[in-house]
């Protein structure tokens, strides 16, 4: 018997919810979530991030898809897509909106994203990000490949940031 109540207690903790709050007009989630406009209308969310090749689109009136096609694979190359996508979910929070980003489950390519956008537009190291990411939905674990992209993302964010600015004119000698 205890087995048994043991065994419903890990089924039910194996559900996270459909979608966390990750940051102010930021969710993370599973395809599900997308499929729920009713969730997405309460959350305010206008643009849906589906970080998949095979996951359907959000099912929602007003919102936007932005499909970033990798497979949960250490081989594949999200890198090249971060920079875009960030950009992308930024312009949907200035113009005041959210922004969902969902794979399949929830855990390794939405969750690295997430950790992105945060590092890019709220200036947080990658470890940081991340454990933010993982409070918000615990089963929060990008694959090994993605997560050392994060770390090449990080890399040339502090490059970037390390650049001289562009003189605004010509200069007095």
């Amino acid at each position: 018997m205890e087995a048994e109540r043991a065994g419903r207690r890990g089924a039910a903790a194996a559900a996270p919810p459909l979608f966390v709050r990750v940051a102010p007009s930021l969710f993370l989630g599973s395809a599900s979530a997308a499929a729920s406009p009713e969730l997405l209308e309460r959350a305010g969310v206008t643009l849906c991030v589906n970080v998949s090749r095979q996951q359907p689109g959000p099912r929602a009136p007003g919102v936007t898809e932005l499909r970033v096609p990798v497979f949960d694979d250490p081989a594949e190359d999200l890198l090249a897509h971060l920079e875009p996508t960030c950009a992308a979910m930024e312009a949907a929070v200035r113009a005041g909106g959210a922004c969902l980003v969902y794979c399949k489950n929830g855990r390794s390519r939405s969750a690295a994203v997430c950790t992105a956008y945060l590092m890019r537009h709220r200036g947080l190291k990658r470890e940081r990000a991340f454990q933010i990411v993982k409070s918000a939905r615990p089963v929060a674990e990008p694959n090994p490949g993605f997560w050392s992209q994060l770390q090449k993302y990080e890399e040339a964010l502090q490059s970037w940031s390390r650049l001289p600015e562009e003189p605004s004119g010509p200069t007095e000698p």
